[in-house]
């Protein structure tokens, strides 16, 4: 146990078929020539083709964009820790981007297809709480229907290639949001995906790992600070306990800090956390008041 006391500062688709329509003339008024930077985020890894055709889908519509891995090393179908991930790694890229985003476990199925917008950003991807975090009332949220923006044949397999790619690159031409579908007014959100107070108790839990072991919760610096506010504390995770916050991961064997990410996270000094504490995934974190 390590022990330290101080104080915190003040989407229908259709799963078959082909479009007897013509591909989207992308003429102005679509033409978009100020930002064409396209992020990808999947759980396809770096084994199989899938991440690389995918990025071909977009070339062959818009050979400028300018495409931008965030990562493919998702944990599969973990829609949570991508939700995480991308509401991270979003704010780096300049207003006009477009985050396509493929963790997409119910493919083929009678879940939607959809694309958003908010704060100048555009989201595509499935409908499966992927985008939990931006769905407030800025954010205009549609239905992917246009099977125009669409490769001529779609699989019921792999949305990620034709129609989410497609869509994406089209979106980087200018195509219009209102040209791909109907307005979305009941998104999917995922449950208990940010921490909550019960019993006089701030609590969380880890939702990923990085590559090096450490463990992020979901506790973000604003979520502690508005519920310590100021005095002390107590945070528990599993067997090990800290009552104060380090700066850096190597002040201490075992360390808690806020990451970069903002949100609460535990590390060991040239070690792996996650391997040495047998730390897993949906682990609760309490954050209580001494």
């Amino acid at each position: 146990m390590i022990l330290r006391r101080a104080v915190l500062s003040p989407i229908s688709l259709r799963s078959e078929g082909s479009s007897t329509d013509p591909l989207p003339n992308i003429s102005e008024p679509y033409s978009r020539t100020d930002v064409t930077i396209i992020t990808v985020l999947t759980d396809f890894g770096l084994k199989d083709p899938y991440a690389g055709v995918m990025k071909g889908a977009i070339l062959s519509i818009n050979p400028k964009a300018r495409i931008v891995d965030i990562t493919h090393e998702i944990e599969p179908q973990d829609i949570l820790e991508a939700s995480f991930v991308i509401d991270e790694s979003y704010p780096s890229f300049p207003k006009g981007s477009i985050h396509l985003c493929v963790v997409d476990p119910t493919v083929g199925s009678t879940r939607r297809a959809l694309v958003l917008h908010r704060g100048g950003h555009f989201f595509v991807g499935p409908d499966n709480g992927l985008f939990s975090s931006f769905l407030d009332d800025t954010a205009e949220v549609r239905e992917i229907t246009n099977t125009r923006f669409m490769l001529p044949h779609v699989s019921h397999t792999f949305h990620g290639r034709d129609v989410f790619a497609p869509v994406s690159a089209y979106l980087s031409l200018g195509a219009r949001l209102s040209d791909l579908g109907p307005l979305v007014s009941d998104p999917v959100r995922l449950q208990d995906r940010m921490p909550r107070i019960t019993g006089g108790r701030l609590e969380g839990r880890i939702v990923r790992f990085d590559r090096f072991g450490n463990a992020i919760s979901n506790i973000s610096i604003r979520d502690l600070e508005g519920f310590v506010k100021t005095g002390s504390f107590l945070i528990t995770l599993g067997q090990t306990q800290f009552a104060s916050l380090n700066k850096t991961y190597c002040e201490e064997p075992h360390t808690c800090l806020i990451g970069s990410s903002g949100y609460l996270e535990f590390g060991s000094f040239l070690g792996n956390f996650r391997d040495q504490t047998g730390t897993r995934k949906g682990d609760p974190v309490t954050v209580r008041l001494t």
